[in-house]
């Protein structure tokens, strides 16, 4: 991916035809950023028609997508297969999400705790940079030793990483900023983990649900925010998940700030939709064409 530094015109593929998107991509001033965007979002999609999912994904405009679900497999498809499905579409997959792996029966490959080293090895094929410890399930976080527990194990994870040349990353949900036995989970997870090692996806949605301000965190763990998920939150007192654009986040002050946090690649994401994904993706990319990418 070229430098954020450097000035360019990029072009972006829409589903009716492609297009030059001047009023984002093609304009002096605007830095070449791919956008991504999380698979789960449209996982009915890629678990009924993954090839022709990501083709559609690709006639949006994103150049980037990140895995979930592996399972010592990538939607059903060895790793050389999926490589070449990514590429056949001009897709990369610098990420990807797993699981820690301490629950049901504790055999699910391609957790930190089983399988980890094929996994590693799975992602370093079909060309991850990343590898994201994406939920821990209720079982897994019930005091500060579970936390101080997963944080020895994000290291260990960490450094089988490193040495495939992969960064390990930990994402957040609300539940890491609640107070537990008086101490805050992230800041367990913060500082019993190496910065080389073990870095974050900051989901950006979740952080706000939290009362946290992005900004602040960008400046706190400046240079260790790797990766965002962009999804926005509506105005109501549920506080649901609506399109980039469509809620109350303020995603263009939080763009201005990305060298702060260190940030490499985003990804749209929306758990859940209240009509067809893909549409949700649709209006979401679009926002971040014409209205974020000017603040990178």
């Amino acid at each position: 991916m070229t430098s954020r530094r450097h000035f360019i015109h990029q072009m972006a593929w829409v589903a009716a035809g492609s297009f030059f998107i001047h009023d984002a991509l093609a304009l002096s001033g605007v830095k070449d950023r791919k956008i991504g965007v999380q698979l789960y979002t449209v996982r009915d999609d890629m678990a009924r028609d993954p090839k022709g999912t990501l083709q559609k994904i690709a006639a949006m405009g994103f150049g980037e997508v990140e895995n979930f679900g592996y399972n010592g497999k990538f939607f059903g498809m060895e790793a050389a297969e999926y490589k070449r499905v990514l590429d056949k579409n001009g897709l990369a997959a610098p990420s990807g999400h797993y699981l820690y792996g301490n629950y049901g029966n504790k055999q699910n490959p391609g957790t930190v705790l089983f399988g980890w080293e094929k996994a590693v090895e799975d992602a370093k094929t079909i060309g991850q940079s990343f590898m994201v410890v994406a939920f821990l399930m209720p079982e897994e976080r019930t005091s500060i030793a579970d936390y101080k527990k997963v944080a020895a194990d994000l290291n260990r994870a960490g450094a089988i990483c490193k040495q495939a040349g992969i960064q390990l990353c930990y994402h957040n949900h609300d539940f890491e900023f609640k107070e537990l036995e008086g101490q805050v989970p992230f800041d367990i997870l913060a500082s019993e983990t190496n910065p080389d090692l073990v870095k974050f996806e900051l989901d950006l949605y979740w952080v706000s649900k939290a009362g946290k301000d992005p900004v602040s965190l960008f400046r706190e763990y400046k240079g260790r925010v790797a990766l965002w998920h962009v999804k926005d939150m509506d105005n109501t007192p549920n506080k649901n998940f609506t399109e980039v654009g469509s809620g109350t986040i303020d995603y263009p002050t939080i763009f201005k700030h990305a060298k702060t946090s260190g940030m490499k690649h985003f990804f749209v994401e929306q758990d859940v939709c209240p009509g067809a994904p893909l549409e949700s993706i649709r209006k979401s990319i679009k926002h971040v064409q014409t209205n974020l990418l000017k603040n990178l």
